[in-house]
């Protein structure tokens, strides 16, 4: 089979941690080479990683014939810049959460990547997991009842981390841009649909440079139906996802980031029974960059529009102003 060779654009830990051995576990992808502004350090990765090529900086890589795909896990606030280049050169992109800083910045990448005929998606890795494919066919199958609610947690705690670039509020800090993403991306695809409204509440912590360290928040769709979530960098560690209908309910215990061949598992509350749903062992970025590749080979329509990363930042900019603003603000 032909392979989708990736460039890998930093070396950033969820690169290495996650995305990297999910290229290499992929049934379409491998990886060809990295780059970082310190060639030692890309040549470090490189070897321990066994990718063929190591960069010294960003512009060579995008210059770099042999790619054909470029994986971004760069700060948030060079995500649109490198994007946009890397479409210019003609390659495919996969950018990780949140796309950008604002909607209308989202809206020029995923406008500069059809401009160029080359796919874009945000690496919302979770999604891709046919567990939430099980999830949508349990609630329209009605066995829960109508959703009246949905109830999504993502915290961790690492406030004495100072130099991390989460605590740096230019470069896009902040728990909602890095973890409260999630349940919000979860809600609007589980139901289908754009909020109408938020309101949120947040702590920003002036030891952090002012980024929301906590933030908890009401997001109103149509029929009905809420997202109440919370996020956090400096609070006890959750990542769940809880789906309430009129009957039953739907608990996602790591919504999120399955690192177990348990973690994978949902369980569904029927009155007083309780089931426990199984699904296979699976890596989830193994199943984005697959999801990437064949959209790029026009074999398959990605499961999610590029379109989509927009409408989650239209999200995101309206929960950090209500947080700053303390409104609720309309969509």
């Amino acid at each position: 089979m032909t392979k989708l060779r990736w460039g890998i654009l930093g070396c950033a830990g969820i690169a290495i941690r996650a995305c990297i051995p999910g290229i290499v576990q992929s049934q379409t992808g491998i990886v060809s080479a990295i780059a970082s502004r310190d060639l030692q350090k890309s040549q470090e990765v490189a070897e321990r990683l066994n990718i063929p090529k190591a960069y010294g900086s960003y512009e060579e890589l995008i210059a770099d014939p042999d790619i054909d795909a470029m994986y971004i896990p760069l700060p948030n606030h060079l995500h649109k810049e490198w994007t946009i280049r890397a479409a210019e050169a003609g390659k495919h992109v996969l950018c990780e959460k949140p796309a950008s800083l604002t909607a209308a910045d989202t809206e020029e990448m995923v406008a500069a990547c059809e401009k160029a005929g080359v796919q874009f998606a945000e690496a919302f890795m979770y999604r891709h997991h046919p567990r939430y494919t099980r999830i949508k066919e349990i609630i329209d199958s009605g066995e829960i009842g109508e959703i009246r609610g949905i109830h999504g947690a993502f915290t961790f705690s690492n406030p004495g981390d100072s130099k991390n670039v989460r605590f740096k509020r230019e470069w896009g800090g902040g728990s909602l841009y890095d973890v409260g993403c999630y349940p919000i991306s979860a809600a609007r695809m589980i139901l289908g649909r754009e909020p109408e409204a938020v309101t949120t509440h947040a702590f920003f912590s002036p030891e952090h440079d002012d980024v929301d360290m906590m933030m908890s928040g009401l997001v109103e769709f149509s029929g009905n139906v809420a997202l109440t979530f919370d996020c956090g960098m400096w609070a006890g560690s959750r990542n769940i996802l809880e789906i309430v209908g009129a009957t039953g309910r739907i608990e996602v215990p790591s919504a999120y980031v399955t690192p177990t061949e348990e973690s994978g598992q949902f369980i569904v509350h029927i009155r007083n029974e309780r089931r426990v749903e199984t699904v296979p062992f699976l890596n989830q970025y193994a199943l984005e960059v697959d999801d990437l590749a064949y959209a790029a080979w026009g074999e398959k329509q990605p499961n999610f529009a590029a379109s989509d990363a927009t409408l989650n930042m239209k999200v995101l900019d309206a929960c950090l102003e209500s947080a700053r603003k303390r409104a609720r603000v309309v969509l």
